[in-house]
């Protein structure tokens, strides 16, 4: 088997059996975002600690493989992690995460989309603007 075939599989494992679904109550950050062009939709709820951590992070969406997969270990990356993490998290993270760099300009969109909902709700949430944020290039790309 190889390792792109082992990456296969954990994809499609995350899709299947999705960690951290469900709605969060309570939570602090609610962001969502869909991707118009194949109907892929992610919600990201997260409960921060007293000291600015992701304490839970749980997700909602539908979707293809890769974006639910994506959403379902980003809450298992993000979880713990300080606010401000998010703001260096990059395109490259999330491809190393998911085991792949050979994915198409529909399939990063995919991808990307957690990312994009993650980043998103964090900076409202600090009060901050995306595009004042290091690695926010990545956001729509």
């Amino acid at each position: 088997m190889s390792s792109s075939d082992i990456y296969r599989e954990l994809i499609l494992d995350y899709y299947r059996n999705p960690r951290n679904f469900g709605r969060l109550d309570p939570h602090d950050i609610d962001a969502k975002d869909s991707n118009p062009l194949c109907g892929d939709e992610i919600e990201i709820q997260i409960q921060v600690s007293k000291d600015g951590k992701m304490e839970e992070v749980h997700f909602l969406g539908k979707g293809c493989a890769i974006s639910q997969a994506s959403a379902s270990m980003l809450t298992e990356l993000a979880k713990g992690k300080p606010l401000e993490w998010t703001k260096d998290l990059s395109k490259e993270d999330i491809l190393k995460m998911l085991g792949t760099s050979d994915l198409g300009p529909a399939r990063i969109k995919c991808a990307l989309l957690s990312m994009k909902v993650l980043k998103t709700g964090v900076y409202a949430y600090l009060g901050a603007k995306p595009e004042e944020a290091t690695g926010s290039q990545d956001i729509d790309h």
